[in-house]
């Protein structure tokens, strides 16, 4: 049953993979077995937190502001280079804005949609070459979009641009993954509910606990925690996941499915 989930000799990209929830995606798929490069904004935010997962496995720091399609691109370029295969894309790098409709600036969505739905499209079609390579009918390569339940319903968080932005990435998910079946490479969103990370600090006190009124919109009331969400896309990258492809798989503690 282990070999199931074994991610032994693969070779993972996990943006924005040095801090919250792609941390966690990151530290879940090196204990699976895969090699992992994750990217950060900040060289020094990358690399440390590199060197502190390179005890799971081989971890390597890529920093890029990907908030272009042009630095998307260049970050490509230096993977290639460096590794020069790509089994698993975790698209997790993503922003945020949240503001009252009638100050809701414009400003908030250019760069927002670049980063959440413009970045991993671009994502994957850069690194096609390395994924067509990777790819074999009984065993595909792998694309994981990390959306949200702010995608998914209404969360009522005066984020227009991030709820947008999510859905959006959720529709993304599926045209992909409909192009690409041919080239046996699989494409699924994780859509997250809440989880202690900086998006959600706003609704947690200094002693990290969720406010009540959180709480009570979670079925299972209580907040993700990293096993939940690295389980779901060591799954997903895993020979146990090689048969889905097109999905939106909510890991939120109910919103969505009972809701």
């Amino acid at each position: 049953m282990n070999s199931l989930f074994d991610l032994a000799g693969k070779q993972a990209l996990v943006t924005g993979g040095a801090q919250g929830l792609g941390r966690m995606i990151a530290e879940g798929l090196l204990r699976a077995g895969a090699a992992v490069a994750i990217t950060s904004r900040k060289a020094d935010v990358a690399q440390q937190a590199a060197d502190e997962m390179a005890a799971l496995g081989a971890c390597t720091a890529y920093p890029s502001d990907l908030a272009t399609p042009a630095a998307a691109v260049e970050l490509v370029e230096r993977f290639a280079d460096d590794k020069g295969a790509c089994h698993i894309l975790v698209n997790n790098a993503g922003r945020t804005w949240g503001s009252p409709l009638a100050t809701f600036p414009d400003k908030a969505w250019p760069e927002i949609m670049a980063v959440n739905v413009q970045t991993p499209f671009t994502m994957v079609r850069e690194l096609l070459p390395l994924l067509k390579a990777a790819g074999a009918a009984a065993d595909p390569a792998r694309v994981i979009n990390i959306g949200s339940v702010a995608g998914a319903r209404p969360a009522h968080l005066n984020a227009y641009s991030y709820s947008s932005s999510k859905a959006a990435i959720h529709m993304l998910t599926r045209d992909l993954a409909g192009d690409l079946a041919p080239d046996n490479i699989t494409v699924n969103a994780v859509v997250p509910g809440f989880f202690p990370t900086r998006m959600t600090a706003h609704v947690r006190d200094e002693k990290d606990n969720a406010s009540e009124e959180v709480l009570r919109q979670i079925p299972l009331h209580r907040f993700g925690q990293p096993d939940d969400i690295a389980g779901v896309v060591v799954f997903l990258c895993s020979r146990a996941g090689a048969y889905i492809t097109g999905a939106q798989i909510p890991v939120d503690g109910g919103i969505v499915g009972c809701g």
